[in-house]
């Protein structure tokens, strides 16, 4: 039925029935019906009974959205954290599919539910570490699916790899937060690639005493790409290329990030100076002794963190390191159960291999704002059920197969 220019539907769910406007929160986003018996649409036309509809998200939507907003990213992690910490999350092991061990090429399912928000969703992740140097294209693409549990039927579609690039510099942000000297001017990056472009903005965002970045990378040419990228974001801060020199880019640095493909030790204990915080994003990008010297290690999840191949693994694994030696898991310090920063001298260690729950919490927020930025595309998933089609006898394949 339609009363003035609002049109308002009722739709059937179970045996209850139920009155949505067009504009309502339902309860996921106020952009669009999602339809799920039959309705009467925008247009007053009869909408089949078991039409479903999703929305879908390109990167550009949810960038034109505003969704690269890292303080978003950051409330939203830290609330998933919070929300895993009280039980309100399932959290299921990850899907992992190899399919070269030497170049560790791989697509990872990984999936997650807040069950009082009633959003389960999962980041379907491609990790193609050849792809830059052999094909000059991205190693990671993403997508994400998100469903409301009240009736199992999906919201969302959305581009991924935004989602999983804010995530790493949102975990690497809240540590930064607690573990960080609240007077940082100096960041140095060893890697060039797109976490650290998105590692800066988040080290910006917690940190905005920050004024000088330097930037070490195998090629000159993407320290130059690195500058030309992030000057226009960060006016206010200087970029300078050190031209492949790593201790140039990490040595006078209050905040360093390693961001690399590498496997090897690239950050020596040298040159981490007195009270710089550490965030460590790759596998093995740093030399023991930076551990080592380090007054606080804390990871995103230690029992993770020791199982995989980051330079903490190795130490475990070769017996240099013990669960003793781990100051905290993140959720530790932002919970208050253990201490962040203490003194301005300290150096401090931040290893993350990331909590797919994050994501979700994450991807959640953005469609949100997507949503009530109005972007987005309609995704018709099915006008009815199967045997519903008028014309599925003409649809239906009922040939043999052909005789040898």
């Amino acid at each position: 039925m339609c009363r003035d220019a609002q049109v308002s539907v009722r739709f059937q769910v179970g045996s209850q029935f139920a009155f949505r406007g067009d504009k309502v929160r339902w309860p996921y986003c106020t952009k669009r019906l999602f339809a799920v018996s039959g309705t009467i649409d925008r247009k007053d036309r009869i909408v089949a009974q078991h039409e479903i509809h999703c929305q879908y998200f390109s990167q550009e939507d949810l960038l034109g959205a505003g969704c690269l907003d890292m303080r978003l990213a950051m409330d939203a992690a830290e609330s998933s954290i919070k929300a895993f910490e009280a039980g309100d999350v399932l959290f299921p092991e990850k899907i992992v599919q190899i399919f070269n061990d030497d170049t560790q090429e791989r697509i990872n399912c990984l999936p997650a539910t807040f069950k009082k928000d009633k959003i389960c969703g999962v980041k379907w992740v491609s990790v193609f570490p050849p792809n830059p140097v052999k094909y000059g294209m991205q190693n990671l693409s993403a997508v994400i699916i998100l469903s409301e549990i009240e009736h199992g039927f999906p919201i969302a579609f959305m581009e991924g790899t935004l989602c999983s690039n804010m995530r790493v510099g949102a975990m690497g942000a809240l540590a930064a937060r607690y573990l960080s000297r609240d007077d940082a001017e100096v960041i140095g990056f060893v890697g060039a690639g797109e976490q650290a472009k998105m590692h800066l903005i988040a080290m910006k965002t917690v940190r905005p005493s920050l004024t000088k970045c330097f930037v070490g990378a195998k090629e000159p040419a993407e320290e130059q790409q690195f500058i030309k990228e992030m000057s226009p974001i960060l006016s206010d801060m200087e970029i300078v290329g050190t031209k492949s020199n790593l201790e140039a880019a990490t040595k006078d640095a209050d905040i360093i990030v390693t961001a690399t493909s590498a496997q090897a030790p690239l950050l020596k204990a040298a040159w981490v100076k007195p009270g710089a915080f550490y965030s460590h994003v790759g596998g093995w990008e740093d030399e023991f002794a930076v551990a080592k010297q380090s007054s606080k290690i804390v990871c995103d999840d230690w029992e993770t963190v020791k199982h995989r191949t980051q330079t903490l693994s190795r130490m475990y694994k070769d017996g240099e390191l013990t669960d003793a030696d781990i100051h905290a898991n993140l959720s530790d310090l932002i919970l208050g159960r253990k201490p962040g920063r203490e003194s301005a001298d300290e150096r401090t260690y931040f290893n993350a291999v990331g909590l797919a729950y994050a994501d979700v919490g994450i991807a959640y927020a953005m469609y949100q704002r997507a949503c009530e930025a109005g972007m987005g595309q309609d995704l018709k998933i099915q006008h009815e059920m199967i045997f519903e089609h008028a014309h599925l006898k003409d649809w239906v394949r009922l040939d043999s197969p052909s005789s040898v």
